[in-house]
């Protein structure tokens, strides 16, 4: 694993931005999407899942989007 999963997946109340998020999903082969025509969240999807995770990209970024998150690169992985 990788430190910035594990910091997430130990503390999910931590001060997260949409950076962090992008950049957990980069180091994992998930794909992190920008809002089209303004919106504000962020969609996170991979190839062989059908679910799209969806992240608002206000700063902090909540706990609960964060435990879904890494639950989400879990079953990516499991997916493999």
């Amino acid at each position: 694993m990788n430190d910035l999963l594990d910091q997430m997946r130990q503390n999910p109340r931590g001060d997260w931005r949409i950076d962090d998020v992008k950049a957990v999903c980069a180091q994992n082969g998930i794909a992190c999407r920008a809002p089209k025509g303004g919106g504000s969240h962020y969609k996170v999807f991979f190839d062989r899942m059908p679910e799209i995770l969806t992240i608002p990209s206000k700063r902090p970024i909540k706990p609960v989007y964060i435990r879904k998150l890494v639950a989400f690169i879990d079953a990516a992985r499991a997916s493999t």
